[in-house]
């Protein structure tokens, strides 16, 4: 119709425009274009360590909640997560010896200046029950690696590489310091 306008409302094609120009293509790759060595180096710095921080922020909470997404990648995967259930729900004699040795560590360092004539017959005591408690987390560790890779290969029916020493190397560590943390009670089956 002649000498009516039409309105962007009245548009039979429901577009309407976006009000400026198209960008070409010189302008969209100048905006984009960055220094390749930022003109404040102190600022990048700044920005770069605390996103770091935020990263290991992230990483710990979620060691210590147990959420595997967020876990380094040393701790993720269902293979990873079942060997760390399958050490925690077992109660391992290396948890147990280390308190016993650092104790009779601190006792061979003060037993000297207290009671000097006692100390010989002491050191000899203390030997035999640390080196017996080495005996016994090795023999504890060679148990579990058998148990470990007997499991593994039940549920996923192959031992990845590194996975038997994950779960050797947890249960070297005191139950409560462990990360990722303990999903598992002693006595349960794995997840």
């Amino acid at each position: 119709m002649p000498g009516v306008t039409s309105s962007p409302k009245g548009d039979p094609s429901g577009s309407t425009g976006k009000g400026r120009p198209t960008r070409t293509r010189k302008e969209a790759e100048a905006a984009r274009r960055r220094p390749i060595v930022e003109t404040d180096r102190k600022e990048a710095r700044r920005r770069d360590r605390q996103a770091a921080a935020q990263e290991r922020q992230r990483s710990q909470q979620a060691l210590m909640s147990g959420d595997e997404a967020n876990m380094p990648a040393q701790h993720r995967g269902r293979d990873r997560s079942f060997v760390r259930d399958l050490v925690d729900a077992r109660r391992n004699i290396a948890e147990f010896f280390f308190p016993v040795a650092l104790i009779l560590m601190i006792v061979a360092l003060v037993l000297p200046l207290v009671m000097p004539g006692l100390y010989t017959s002491m050191s000899v005591i203390m030997l035999v029950v640390l080196w017996g408690g080495i005996l016994l987390c090795v023999v504890d560790s060679l148990i579990l690696r058998r148990r470990i890779r007997a499991r593994l290969t039940e549920r996923f029916g192959e031992v990845r590489r590194g996975l038997v020493g994950y779960g050797i190397m947890r249960s070297l560590q005191i139950r409560r310091w462990r990360l990722p943390r303990a999903q598992v009670r002693h006595g349960e089956d794995p997840r």
